[in-house]
């Protein structure tokens, strides 16, 4: 039996790297190609279609029907997250390898940014006159005298409470009278000011079935080196997530006769501080918003407290400027407190 070597050549140079480019490209082809030889502008049709779904549900929420179960209302309650949607769509077209997919998400992102982005943007307070305070401190809040100190620490000019007790009400009256010389309460809201306030009266949000008792709206005018503001203090019904939808009902109704109360109040510049158990983007705040500013360039949601998902807690103006809403650290309340710069004009 006869052995032969076998000639083996070694060859270096632009040759030896053909091999590993070869390698490259067969990876590439093997991405392009992916699963069953499908075309990546083939393969993830039903992602694609989900972002779509996705920037229509962001550009049009409105047309979303409230008819059944208040949808629309729920949708805007929590439409910033759905930003969140692109993030888990991202994933199984990367991992798909889908370009349709990925082309198709950058539709949400934009209308996204659109919507959302700027709030996004680190800004400063700007020039402002007056600082409010809006809190709704809980009504099962043990700590009312920390509560009212944090509240304070930054020297707002107005500082707006809800969910008031009748035996934590002293402790919040001890602890503000210092520095705010001047409060009014009615039923469960009240208003601590460094200015003076008159013509304190309550204002009607009382939905249809509820107890006559029930008093959660009130209105006073400060006197204020800039003219005399119509200050209100409200805190709206709260809702439910039910078998039978998103309950908004009574919130929606009580949110329109506020509408109706700013609409008549005679001052120019008004001052709306509350928890009015709705966001600016549900319509159902509609007959509110459409009268006056919400602007502000952070989401500062204030609820819950623990893991905020929604701003429920306002400050609003007319014929004044909003420069900045902001939260404030955590107090015993299961919301966060909202302070917001204001700018009165001369």
């Amino acid at each position: 039996m006869r052995v032969e070597r076998a000639n083996c050549t070694v060859e270096s140079g632009p040759k030896a790297a053909e091999p590993r480019r070869l390698g490259r490209q067969a990876d590439w082809l093997r991405w392009v190609k992916g699963p069953a030889d499908r075309s990546p502008w083939t393969r993830g049709r039903v992602l694609a279609t989900l972002a779509v779904l996705t920037a229509g549900l962001l550009a049009f929420h409105s047309a979303v029907p409230n008819a059944v179960g208040h949808l629309g209302s729920l949708l805007e309650t929590f439409l910033p997250w759905l930003g969140l949607t692109v993030a888990l769509l991202l994933v199984p077209a990367l991992v798909r390898r889908s370009a349709i997919a990925m082309v198709a998400l950058l539709l949400p992102s934009a209308v996204w940014a659109h919507l959302f982005g700027g709030r996004l943007v680190a800004g400063d307070r700007g020039a402002h006159d007056i600082v409010a305070v809006q809190h709704n401190v809980s009504d099962e809040n043990t700590d009312p005298t920390g509560t009212a100190a944090a509240l304070i620490e930054d020297a707002p000019d107005f500082v707006a409470l809800e969910e008031l007790t009748s035996s934590a009400l002293p402790v919040y009256e001890r602890a503000l009278a210092g520095d705010y010389p001047f409060h009014a309460v009615v039923g469960t809201v009240g208003i601590w000011s460094r200015h003076p306030l008159s013509d304190v009266r309550p204002v009607d949000v009382r939905p249809e079935g509820i107890p006559e008792d029930w008093n959660r709206g009130m209105r006073s005018t400060a006197r204020t080196p800039w003219g005399d503001i119509a200050v209100y203090v409200v805190h709206l019904p709260s809702v439910r997530i039910g078998i039978r939808g998103f309950g908004a009902g009574p919130r929606d109704e009580s949110a329109g006769l506020l509408g109706d109360a700013i609409a008549a109040e005679n001052l120019d510049k008004v001052v709306l501080l509350g928890d009015l158990n709705s966001t600016v983007d549900d319509r159902g705040l509609a007959p509110v918003t459409s009268r006056m500013d919400s602007a502000g360039r952070n989401f500062a949601f204030s609820w819950p407290a623990a893991f905020p998902l929604a701003r429920i807690d306002h400050v609003m103006t007319r014929s004044a400027t909003l420069t900045d809403v902001r939260t404030l650290p955590a107090t015993g309340s299961d919301h966060l407190p909202i302070a917001a710069s204001i700018g009165l004009g001369r």
